[in-house]
């Protein structure tokens, strides 16, 4: 029974609903869309070490290894790239928290920032994101983006909306923000 509750209560954690970033779906396609992003608050590490690494310093923060020993909740969906050698990744804080009401990170490695507000083109996947998943799915973006004549900007992030303990009906994107005019001249 131990076993059992130790297997389950995880499951039972993780599997539960989050607050997801908001957006307005611009251009739609299958599994590619034309996205507007407002502005909203980040958490996010840069560094040399893994994802994992780098996801457990923001699980800290967000746990209360902050100012205020503040519990911050979850969300969706979690940004991580990679450029060279350096890795970065980024949690969405909930909508309610500000730049003046957050709790400054213990962590030095962990910024908080408010996000542009900008256009983004994505391309949507199931199942578990791997490097090679990640590369088709950019080239078919960037693919997608050259037919439509629309340039990108910056290299392309992996989105995941799930937790690592959810296995069925995952969802991953790639995304890159992209120059876009919602009124062609």
């Amino acid at each position: 029974m131990k076993y059992l509750i130790l297997f389950v209560l995880p499951l039972l954690i993780m599997s539960a609903d989050y607050e997801t970033q908001k957006y307005d779906v611009v251009l739609k396609d299958n599994n590619f869309e034309i996205r507007y992003y407002p502005s909203v608050l980040k958490a996010k590490v840069i560094s040399e070490n893994g994802a994992n690494n780098n996801f457990m310093k923001l699980f800290k923060y967000i746990s209360g290894n902050n100012s205020n020993n503040q519990k911050i909740a979850m969300t969706t969906p979690v940004y991580l790239s990679k450029e060279d050698k350096i890795n970065s990744i980024e949690f969405v804080m909930p909508a309610k928290l500000k730049m003046d009401n957050i709790s400054k990170p213990n962590d030095e490695n962990i910024k908080i920032y408010e996000s542009k507000a900008g256009h983004y083109a994505s391309v949507r996947f199931g199942g578990w994101g791997n490097r090679k998943k990640i590369k088709n799915y950019s080239n078919i973006l960037y693919d997608k983006l050259n037919v439509l004549n629309i340039k990108h900007i910056g290299s392309p992030y992996f989105v995941s909306y799930n937790s690592p303990y959810k296995v069925f009906n995952r969802r991953n994107e790639v995304m890159v923000k992209i120059e876009y005019n919602t009124n062609p001249q």
